[in-house]
């Protein structure tokens, strides 16, 4: 059952189900995001963090155009410095948010343009619109996308084509972009969030610890060696995946599928 929405911001409504969180950015007409919106980004996305009730966020916008026009130029043209300081997650709340060991789902409803295209590569999967479409459009307007896009984008695509992406700001459909496999999923608009959903609710099966262990031995490992990995992943560093290992959790999935039945997660 949904909650009622809540608001951290005039521009950010929240809402829940069954233990997820639905993030909303609401900015009309474009989505953009100012510093006031980041941190109110920000706000929803520790609220996931340390809610022990929610288990997946998803971060979508209102409208049927844009997903999220990227950084607010009209604050910039009043003022808001390129540089300015957007909170603990960065741009948009969550392109630096590097603790936040729970899963968030970007359901992509129509133009990801600028940062509006690095808060979805910074989701750990991406639902988008047919009529979606994802653009890094920094070069055009004299900047870089540094809000994570010149560091994510190299790592999903082939080489070749996220520097075209990059060098002339170029757009890229959603059909696409699943076909190169940035996106998870490409879905009729008016199912968008359905979708996000349900693919949130599959998640939330799965042991909270686990869920939240794998994020965490993707993160510390990734560019590493195999060999490096396992020495990472087998230290000290990765104190989740050694909750895990003692977990009252993972006694529990091993006798519910000796017992054929459902597990009942604590989360301990």
């Amino acid at each position: 059952m949904t909650d009622p929405d809540t608001v951290t911001d005039s521009a950010v409504r929240l809402s829940t189900d069954d233990g997820i969180l639905v993030v909303t950015l609401d900015r009309p007409k474009a989505n953009a995001v100012d510093v006031a919106t980041s941190r109110a980004l920000y706000a929803a996305f520790e609220r996931l963090r340390t809610d022990p009730g929610l288990r997946v966020g998803i971060v979508t916008g209102a409208g049927e155009r844009f997903f999220c026009a990227g950084w607010d130029l009209k604050a910039a043209a009043a003022g808001e410095a390129v540089d300015a300081d957007h909170g603990p997650g960065g741009f948009a709340g969550l392109t630096e948010f590097f603790t936040l060991d729970k899963p968030v789902i970007a359901a992509v409803n129509g133009l990801a343009l600028g940062g509006g295209f690095e808060l979805a590569l910074a989701a750990d999967l991406i639902v988008a619109a047919e009529h979606a479409e994802f653009a890094l459009t920094e070069v055009t307007l004299g900047l870089v996308p540094d809000s994570g896009g010149v560091l994510r984008l190299p790592r999903r695509l082939p080489a070749a084509i996220a520097a075209e992406m990059l060098l002339t700001g170029c757009r890229m459909a959603a059909p696409e972009a699943a076909r190169w496999g940035l996106v998870n999923q490409v879905v009729p608009g008016d199912t968008l969030l359905a979708s996000a959903l349900t693919l949130a609710r599959r998640i939330s099966r799965g042991a909270p610890l686990a869920v939240s262990a794998i994020k965490e031995i993707t993160r510390m490992t990734e560019g590493h060696r195999v060999e490096d990995a396992f020495a990472t992943m087998r230290g000290s560093g990765t104190p989740i995946y050694r909750a895990v290992l003692n977990s009252k959790d993972a006694e529990e999935g091993a006798r519910a599928f000796a017992e054929k039945r459902p597990p009942v997660w604590t989360g301990l």
